[in-house]
């Protein structure tokens, strides 16, 4: 009995190893092909649970899902000769699983190398039957979804992969072209600038011109004004002091003696040398002041 339980237990575990081995699951996110001594048997394993031959059986599994190869940016020549650079990248998915891994033995890199190779040859036909203008605007997506159907074609039939979309990025001038076209702008926009500042002084000149001529214009009539109104001023003082003087002499020889003793003392250190006789002293003087 119990040399029975010995042969028994490394029975068992040897048939749970070779069970292990037997069973295999594909996801639902993944294709699988199942190998006989590296020969292809099953292309096409449905997801679930599976049993294979150990040794004599082998299983490759894929990822099943969209993915995105970003190629590299290459430079394209258009119908002008001119250079672009240009910016892609593919959406793909596994379709034929048997043609995927025998042409790129299951190896993901060198399915990238395949199919940049054939997106590269695309787009270079494509950009150099085509102007500039027409790949960066007119034309840009009828020619990314013609290119999209001939890649995927040629994918299908050649890696068993499908395209299911490509897409351009950007583009850009090569950064030989770019800097002198930021070169011709910039030397554009300088030379509107002086343009531009040399009317804006021609237009402050004139501005400060009309500005002169109104301020010599306005002085004058200020000054003509204030002229004639000190003339007029002048007008009826001097009528004032001749209705004045007609009226009554001695008050107005009495008035302008008081301007005159307010004109000449108007200062303390105000020296005056005259006549103590003089008549400027007529109406400081009271016997003389008595007399008149």
């Amino acid at each position: 009995m119990k040399v029975l339980k010995l042969i028994m237990f490394p029975a068992l575990i040897a048939g749970l190893v070779v069970l292990y081995l037997s069973i295999f699951v594909v996801k639902e996110t993944q294709r699988a092909v199942k190998l006989e001594f590296g020969r292809v048997v099953q292309a096409d394993v449905a997801p679930g649970l599976h049993f294979k031959i150990p040794i004599v059986n082998d299983v490759k599994k894929f990822d099943a899902r969209i993915l995105t190869l970003d190629a590299a940016p290459q430079s394209y020549l258009t119908s002008e000769k001119k250079a672009l650079t240009v910016d892609s990248f593919v959406k793909w998915r596994v379709s034929d699983v048997e043609k995927y891994f025998t042409t790129t033995g299951g190896d993901e890199e060198r399915l990238r190398r395949l199919l940049i190779q054939r997106v590269d040859a695309g787009l270079r036909n494509e950009f150099g039957s085509r102007t500039v203008n027409e790949v960066v605007s007119g034309e840009r997506d009828e020619l990314m979804d013609k290119l999209t159907l001939q890649l995927n074609a040629i994918s299908l039939e050649e890696l068993g992969v499908e395209v299911i979309d490509l897409r351009v990025k950007k583009i850009d001038l090569p950064p030989e072209v770019s800097e002198s076209v930021y070169n011709r702008m910039r030397t554009e926009r300088e030379r509107l600038a002086k343009e531009l500042r040399a009317q804006g002084n021609e237009v402050a000149e004139k501005i400060r011109a009309t500005a002169d001529k109104e301020k010599t214009i306005i002085l004058a009539d200020a000054y003509r004004q204030a002229e004639e109104t000190k003339g007029n001023g002048d007008a009826i003082a001097t009528s004032t002091y001749a209705n004045a003087y007609s009226n009554d002499p001695e008050f107005y020889d009495f008035t302008r003696s008081l301007k005159a003793y307010q004109s000449t003392f108007g200062s303390k250190s105000d020296i005056l040398l005259i006549n103590p006789d003089s008549d400027f002293f007529k109406y400081l003087d009271d016997s003389k002041a008595k007399n008149n």
